[in-house]
């Protein structure tokens, strides 16, 4: 009979375990569902025949009892600070420190400490020296190099520095937990798992290093780039470019007397194998510990949803999503996209609404390389800008037919697309009269097209609620180019054919653009002109965002440093407080209580000629 992982020693023994094999250690509450890490690897272990617990959200203030309910476990203990980074978890961009938490019960805030998985790992070190403790998860896979941390506003360490931690497993980690599991089980030490791929590991001796990875590259020390910005900016590009490639180089970077390890990825997860991961026996809930504290948000806000792929080719500036789960797609097969959606609707609790069907982009399902070999060690960090490559198959029909398919379950009332969508993908060739998918409404078709327009036809006309969000970022192409986005013109004409869709429908929909402010690049002139636009499209702004540097993105990297790293040519940063509240106030140019202080910050930028365009009869 399924039940949850245990996370109380009672649960342990009603199983008859005598000894735990591997303890899971997370800053989240405990939910038992594809979507959230630790249960992943919990059921990955537990399906190979591994005796697993977990403790969520362990109390690291009190005689530390959570951390050892369960005792010695006989292999290992895993640490994350769960889904997200604890540090963009507990800040607004602000540095303000945030009053709740999506995945604490009730939405409560202060149920993990600053750098949990830092905080974990040295007290697990000083309760059990002799267990091996591996990092994994967001937090510690984009800290795995020497990083700009915006919280202390310098230069960290590798988190295998600062922590006691025997090794750091990164990215999507299914494979390689199991094969360390593996080894560990077969009574060998730490040191076996070195040669593992996606794993971070230190050494004292760079030709132990070469004797395990071949031709590593070593990049600047982390005592040069601490005196040097353009060392931090040169790693970058070479760190980024190796991240990018399926076929990669070993990376090595040493700190004082010590050398950080990153050895290559695995290959990207085929379909069975990511099919295999979510088809595991996970019950879909939060442990029922938590009933009487509350619904946790993160959880109502993916339950009624449907995860279609991993990774994105995007390559957005100020993503982690390729480096953490990376650049190759990994699409789980129909089939069980629609095993899942049985399961769905087949909840008592499910009253037709399904909130979601895609995933770190929504339309990004089944796309590849049309020629695998040429993307095996391709170094583009994106398929899709500056232009959408030639080899990619970007064909959004299997997704036109997919969302059809999953519309037509008679238990589905409403099928929302609630993923971000990628216009760019919406590529056409000439026009002409080619048939579409059968069945499909078609308008001035294209021949040679990708069908991108029609899949945007179809989420409009039948998966949006009424407000359709997208994200142009910014309407400054000189800022767009710097965080890798499309032109703004490409919005502007989203927006013409989403109207146009609308009026010949009798639908009144909006479509809901999403902007960042003070990203590397964007002057106050910049966001006076967004402002501009947005008042001449009349449009008041909702969704919107201030720039928070968080580790191993491009956009962080010139935050701190102040350089492009793929170009190695300067770049402007609104930096201190006063600047970033100025470019962030202009989303609000509407609000009758932030005119003054516009106005006071245009006049002290010389950008007055901004002040008649937004505030008539002003000077």
């Amino acid at each position: 009979m399924a039940h949850f992982l245990p996370i109380t020693l009672d649960e342990v023994k009603r199983l008859g375990w005598e000894q735990v094999d591997v303890v899971l250690v997370t800053g989240d509450a405990y939910i038992d569902h594809p979507s959230f890490g630790t249960a992943v690897i919990g059921r990955t272990l537990e399906a190979a025949g591994y005796k697993v617990a977990i403790i969520p959200q362990p109390n690291w203030r009190d005689d530390l009892r959570d951390f050892r309910k369960f005792g010695k476990p006989r292999l290992f203990f895993g640490v994350t600070s769960g889904a997200m980074d604890s540090m963009v978890n507990h800040y607004t961009a602000a540095r303000r420190l945030r009053h709740d938490d999506a995945y604490t019960p009730g939405g409560q805030a202060g149920f993990r400490p600053d750098r949990a998985t830092y905080v974990y790992s040295r007290i697990l070190k000083q309760i059990y020296p002799d267990v091996p403790v591996i990092i994994a998860g967001i937090e510690a896979s984009m800290r795995r190099l020497a990083h700009y941390d915006y919280w202390d506003d310098k230069l960290f360490p590798s988190i295998l520095i600062d922590t006691p931690a025997d090794l750091l497993n990164y990215g999507m980690g299914e494979r390689t937990t199991l094969k360390i599991a593996k080894l560990l089980d077969e009574g060998k030490g730490i040191e076996a798992c070195y040669g593992l791929p996606q794993v971070v590991w230190v050494s004292r001796n760079i030709q132990s290093i070469r004797n395990i990875q071949n031709n590593p590259i070593e990049l600047h020390a982390f005592e040069e780039c601490k005196k040097s910005k353009r060392c931090e900016a040169e790693n970058y590009q070479i760190i980024e470019r190796e991240s990018n490639k399926i076929e990669c180089a070993t990376l090595v970077q040493k700190h004082g007397d010590r050398y950080v390890v990153v050895n290559p990825p695995e290959p990207p997860m085929t379909t069975d194998e990511v099919d295999a991961s979510f088809d595991l026996t996970y019950l879909r809930q939060p442990h029922p510990k938590y009933k009487k504290r509350g619904p946790i948000p993160a959880f109502e806000m993916i339950r009624w949803s449907v995860n279609t792929h991993r990774g994105c080719f995007g390559g957005c500036s100020f993503c982690t999503i390729s480096a953490h789960q990376g650049k190759q797609i990994a699409s789980r097969s129909e089939a069980s996209i629609l095993k899942e959606v049985e399961l769905i609707t087949n909840d008592p609790e499910f009253h037709g609404v399904l909130t979601d069907l895609g995933g770190p982009s929504a339309n990004m399902w089944r796309m590849k390389g049309k020629n695998t070999d040429l993307c095996r060690k391709c170094s583009r960090y994106s398929c899709s800008m500056p232009t959408i490559c030639k080899n990619l198959d970007s064909d959004h029909r299997p997704m036109i037919d997919l969302l059809r398919k999953v519309s037509s379950h008679p238990k589905v009332k409403h099928l929302y697309v609630g993923s971000g969508i990628r216009c760019d993908l919406f590529q056409e060739g000439v026009k002409g009269s080619e048939k579409g998918v059968k069945g499909s409404e078609r308008t001035n078709v294209s021949v040679g097209s990708n069908f991108g327009w029609e899949y945007f036809k179809q989420v409009v006309l039948h998966h949006t609620s009424g407000r359709l969000k997208v994200a142009p970022e910014h309407t400054s192409d000189h800022v767009l180019a710097l965080m890798r986005k499309p032109s703004f013109s490409l919005f502007r004409e989203t927006k013409r054919r989403f109207d146009e869709i609308c009026k010949q429908a009798g639908l009144r929909y909006q479509l809901i653009p999403y902007f960042i402010s003070s990203h590397p690049g964007c002057r106050l002139e910049d966001m006076a002109q967004l402002a501009v636009d947005m008042k001449q499209m009349g449009y008041r702004l909702e969704q919107i965002q201030d720039f928070t540097p968080t580790p191993m993105t491009l956009s962080t990297e010139m935050y701190y440093t102040g350089i492009d790293p793929t170009t190695m040519k300067p770049v402007y940063v609104a930096t201190t407080p006063g600047d970033k509240a100025d470019q962030r106030r202009l989303f609000f140019f509407y609000k009758p209580d932030q005119q003054r202080d516009i106005i006071a910050s245009l006049r002290r930028h010389n950008q007055t000629h901004f002040i008649p365009k937004l505030f008539p009869g002003k000077r």
